[in-house]
């Protein structure tokens, strides 16, 4: 696994923060339908998938020769009521988990990298792919919370004409 991987892997969490900037705790949960989610809950998502990655990265090392665990996101967010948590709180814990997963990066072996297990689908993943999926991931998410963040402007906006 190349360091700028890792790198792009360990800046997520400073994209998530940019992404924050200037947003009140009011603006982190609005909602724009009961069904969407909030940034709030966009980040408690993050939080839980490092937490599912985190674990099916170990199990990967350890050799596990069942399917990885995959997880009802929809139920997760709403299940732990996260609109009802703090942003920060779940950005911290993202963070803490990044930092974490990082020092093992760091002890990984060339081999280790290429190393799987099996998804949800019956696929191979190696570390290395999950790693890439998960960076991935967040990318998809920051993008999300822009789209949240412009859909709040606009109605603030249409209220006042």
């Amino acid at each position: 696994m190349s360091s700028v991987q890792i790198e792009d892997y360990l800046n997520t969490y400073d994209q998530l923060v940019q992404s924050l900037e200037g947003l009140s705790e009011e603006q982190l949960r609005w909602k724009a339908s009961p069904s969407s989610w909030s940034v709030t809950e966009v980040l408690a998502h993050l939080a839980d998938h490092s937490i599912v990655v985190s674990f099916r990265i170990r199990d990967i090392l350890a050799g596990t020769e069942v399917q990885l665990p995959v997880f009802n996101q929809d139920a997760w967010v709403s299940g732990q009521h996260s609109n009802g948590g703090h942003a920060a709180d779940s950005l911290e814990l993202f963070r803490s988990l990044l930092h974490y997963n990082s020092l093992l990066f760091n002890r990984l072996g060339d081999g280790e990298w290429e190393k799987s297990g099996i998804n949800f689908k019956g696929e191979a993943v190696s570390i290395a792919d999950i790693l890439r999926s998960f960076t991935g991931h967040v990318q998809t998410h920051l993008a999300q919370i822009e789209r949240i963040k412009q859909d709040a402007v606009s109605r603030a906006v249409a209220r006042f004409h």
